[in-house]
């Protein structure tokens, strides 16, 4: 597992709420995510955090990111090496590093925090919980996957 996490931001009635996430490189499952009022690094460890929960690596993951400062600060490298998470970043100017997550990003976006005024940071973030658990990560088929959805890949690579 290779996770590529970046964040999005969903504009609601109460201010922005942001949204980071830890995609699967293999499978393009969303395997953590985490959302505040804020782009600070504590998002990005909790992301982490809950990638590393659902997933409970037992043999070393990369946790590619761009070069951010929330993804190179000690804050979000400590949480990775308690769980034996390595960090690497991509190449400055290289936009095809992160194409995982700005595709995943482009889906919600479109599919979903485009769709409809958000009233309230909670409201956002139960639709956003939906989207992934219940939409993306189980329906949304790609094309590098073989028209499957993350959860088929997964079911097969397993078989």
């Amino acid at each position: 597992m290779i996770p590529d996490p970046r964040a999005a931001f969903c504009p609601t009635q109460e201010g922005r709420l942001s949204l980071a996430t830890v995609i699967d490189v293999t499978s393009r499952r969303a395997v953590g995510g985490a959302t505040a009022d804020h782009l600070r690094t504590d998002l990005v460890a909790d992301a982490l955090r809950a990638a590393c929960r659902q997933r409970r690596p037992t043999r070393s993951v990369v946790f590619h990111s761009d070069r951010g400062c929330q993804y190179t600060s000690q804050q979000c490298a400590s949480p990775a090496a308690e769980s034996g998470v390595r960090l690497s970043v991509g190449r400055t100017g290289q936009c095809w590093d992160s194409a995982l997550a700005e595709s995943f990003f482009s889906a919600i976006k479109r599919e979903l925090l485009g769709t409809s005024a958000w009233p309230s940071r909670a409201t956002a973030r139960t639709a956003i919980f939906d989207f992934i658990e219940g939409w993306y990560n189980l329906h949304q088929l790609h094309s590098g996957l073989g028209y499957l959805s993350p959860a088929e890949y997964e079911t097969a690579l397993a078989a």
